[in-house]
């Protein structure tokens, strides 16, 4: 596939300023580039060609990954994660066609001082860590604002926008979101999974809805310029965070219910209030979740029939792509937190309403890794008779549009 925008990657590897072993504890980490044999959409010599045009004029905005690099060996993951000094997958972005990506960091496995995550002072050390290494180049830019994206964009970089899943490390404290934004989060998730001073996750059977805490907390993020994200917030909890909010939301990586019935994806009603609101829906790659019957072999048709089927509920102008992917074995990463004290990651599958599992997958083909699932995805919408304006909007395009209704 090669590079499909020309970027300015000079070849900085992360943390290549220190000494391994002397200041730091390495660990052997995946291949970023075809670690994996990759799988591109095929297409006629006209649609390629109309890909890369495609590629050079769209901003593309991948709303929610995790542009980090595993271990090879799976049992050092929960070692590694504890020490936080993750590698940026920059060779990895270099070769996608991806101009902005919110990164959502180490999230609940951020461990440094406790083993149960989302404790305020780990999630900080995670992303100082994390920032420390990007400045110390200058391919990926740490960005908190539109200008910012249109600028990597233009200048053939990658900007690198710092998000959180969910707003448990504030814990009871309002003005924590404060100090988070002037760390540098843009967006945030309220909950994830289990329920929290602001709200239900979706973990929970019984969803007692936006705390008055949590509406406090949604007062502040509007009022800051911090997107909201509901991706694993409750049902009532999520009609009741779209009702308070003054500014539109995200689902920033989920699928449709209506295809497959858990908890871990969204209700129409969910997605017609966030789209009602002016709000945004992406959906998620990750092996084993937004599983379809009509395309049960979990390959890229399997995702794109939950997009296709968001696209016709709400309309093309409330949908972009957040994939939820990065570099390395994702089922083995599920694996390594299964089990333990931290329970807020785990398998997957853990809240079927219907207690029927999918056939089980190690990655979604077309889909492994973040450069094949946002290259393909514009691979897909061409195959499929998308015209230039839309996929314009479903890449990147929508989020601009409803950043700038956010963000300051």
């Amino acid at each position: 596939m090669g590079d499909p925008k020309g970027k300015k990657y000079s070849g900085y590897k992360s943390f290549q300023y220190l000494e391994p072993e002397k200041d730091y504890k390495s660990f052997k980490l995946v291949k970023e580039v075809n670690r994996i044999e990759p799988y591109w959409v095929p297409l006629s010599e006209a649609e390629e060609k109309r890909v890369h045009e495609l590629y050079r004029k769209c901003i593309v905005v991948a709303v929610h990954d995790h542009a980090k690099v595993l271990p090879v060996e799976s049992s050092e993951i929960v070692e590694w994660a504890r020490l936080a000094r993750v590698a940026t997958a920059y060779e990895g972005l270099s070769h996608s066609c991806i101009d902005a990506i919110f990164d959502n960091l180490l999230g609940g496995i951020a461990t440094v001082t406790s083993q149960s995550g989302w404790h305020f002072e780990d999630v900080v050390y995670d992303l100082g860590m994390r920032l420390s290494d990007i400045a110390h180049q200058d391919f990926v830019v740490s960005c908190g604002n539109i200008k910012g994206i249109i600028d990597a964009y233009k200048e053939g970089k990658v900007a690198f926008i710092p998000s959180m899943e969910c707003a448990t490390p504030i814990e009871n404290e309002v003005n924590r979101i404060d100090v988070l934004y002037g760390l540098g989060i843009r967006m945030m998730g309220l909950t994830f999974n289990e329920s929290n001073m602001l709200g239900s996750g979706v973990r929970e059977d019984h969803d007692g809805g936006l705390t008055y805490f949590g509406y406090r907390a949604v007062e502040r993020m509007n009022k800051i310029g911090m997107a909201i994200d509901l991706s694993h917030t409750g049902e009532k909890t999520s009609l009741d965070t779209i009702k308070a909010s003054k500014k539109p939301l995200f689902i920033s990586h989920s699928g449709a219910r209506g295809i497959w019935n858990s908890k871990r994806l969204k209700s129409d009603e969910v997605i017609k209030a966030c789209a009602e609101r002016g709000g945004l829906v992406g959906v998620l790659a990750a092996p084993n979740v937004p599983f379809s019957r009509k395309h049960p072999q979990f390959d890229i048709d399997t995702v794109m029939d939950h997009f296709e089927y968001f696209i016709n509920l709400v309309g093309i102008d409330h949908i972009c792509l957040g994939l939820d992917l990065f570099y390395g074995d994702h089922v083995a990463f599920h694996k390594a937190y299964s089990t333990g004290n931290i329970l807020n990651v785990g398998q997957v599958n853990f809240d079927m309403i219907t207690k029927e599992l999918p056939p089980r997958v190690d990655y979604i083909k077309a889909m492994e890794n973040i450069t094949e699932g946002y290259n393909n995805s514009v691979r897909w919408f061409v195959k499929h008779g998308y015209s230039d304006d839309e996929i314009g909007k479903l890449v990147g395009g929508n989020a601009v549009r409803v950043l700038k209704e956010i963000w300051f």
